[in-house]
């Protein structure tokens, strides 16, 4: 279960993007870490189907993206970096409008829900437009409107970028928690590296590359730096402030 890909490239005309990247990604937290360019969003888009590719193979859950794309899309929840809320219905008509693109009715919708709103301090809020909401309450709704179908794969694609610090550890916070309890595959793509714990799976990529992959504890270990500031330093030579 999770997501494999095999010597995965694109390119946009001449540029590459991704070059021969290969993955392996098992249930849990997995971090997708890189500076900005380094080919994060190219590689989300290839993995949730928006773009693809004729270099290399990727599987989802055991079953090729390219041949069975609706049936993984089933099973998988998607956080892009920019917002697809619709501003003008309210928190709830958006819940609804999603379950309902799942099969799901709006009271069975609720029921999925009802804890995860509350976690998300969202309950108070169902009947607001999306519009009148902060960016930090317009993100938690996107995350509580992915799991309403409860997904077995989770992508977030910079998920947290530009929030404020209250919503952003509550909903990094929220994500790691359903991990743990759902025994599912997430993969959280970030540039900020306070986001990674020893404990995760880190992928480091750069200039479309895959730099390591391994818990971050055994890379830092394995590249004799004390965290994963030094480990991001040395494997990407990247002097971006994260």
């Amino acid at each position: 279960m999770g997501i494999v890909t095999n010597s995965l490239s694109f390119a946009y005309g001449k540029k590459k993007a991704l070059n021969n990247v290969n993955l392996s990604l098992a249930t849990g937290f997995n971090v997708l870490l890189g500076p900005n360019g380094a080919g994060k969003s190219t590689l989300f888009s290839l993995l949730t189907g928006l773009t693809q590719s004729v270099h290399g193979t990727i599987q989802i859950n055991n079953i090729d993206l390219n041949t069975k794309k609706s049936q993984i899309m089933s099973e998988m929840g998607v956080v892009f970096q920019q917002s697809t809320l619709d501003l003008d219905l309210s928190v709830k008509q958006n819940l609804f409008y999603y379950a309902s693109l799942h099969g799901i009715a709006p009271k069975k919708a609720l029921e999925n829900i009802d804890d995860i709103l509350a976690q998300l301090s969202l309950t108070e809020r169902l009947d607001d437009k999306v519009r009148t909401l902060n960016g930090g309450h317009r993100r938690r709704v996107e995350i509580a409107r992915v799991v309403i179908h409860q997904p077995e794969v989770l992508l977030l694609d910079e998920a947290t970028v530009g929030l404020d610090v209250d919503s952003r550890l509550l909903i990094i916070s929220y994500v790691r928690d359903l991990c743990a309890e759902r025994d599912i595959c997430v993969l959280w793509t970030t540039h900020l590296m306070d986001e990674v714990k020893p404990s995760d799976q880190l992928i480091v990529i750069n200039k479309g590359e895959i730099q390591a992959q391994d818990q971050s504890s055994k890379l830092c270990e394995e590249h004799k730096v004390d965290d994963i500031y030094q480990l991001y330093f040395a494997l990407t030579h990247n002097t971006e402030a994260v």
